[in-house]
């Protein structure tokens, strides 16, 4: 699609990954981020908590991807 981006990630050396970014944030403070298969998902953000509408629409595009939602793992930003 048009409105996904690709990035290669390496993980101490010869280690790569190919990761879909299909959402952005217009000031880049957060990304949607999925790997290869539905098995990964990231939501990465500049600051350790995200906004109950930003986690919402996370979730609802990743489910709308095919992602298991329920089996997110949310870490605390404290």
């Amino acid at each position: 699609s048009d409105d996904v981006g690709h990035l290669k990630v390496s993980f101490f050396g010869p280690f790569y990954g190919t990761y879909a970014v299909f959402e952005l944030a217009d000031d880049y403070s957060h990304a949607f981020v999925a790997g290869f298969n539905t098995d990964y998902l990231w939501l990465l953000a500049r600051e350790s908590t995200v906004s109950e509408e930003v986690r919402q629409r996370f979730m609802t595009r990743a489910d709308e991807l095919g992602f298991d939602v329920d089996a997110l793992i949310w870490l605390d930003g404290s």
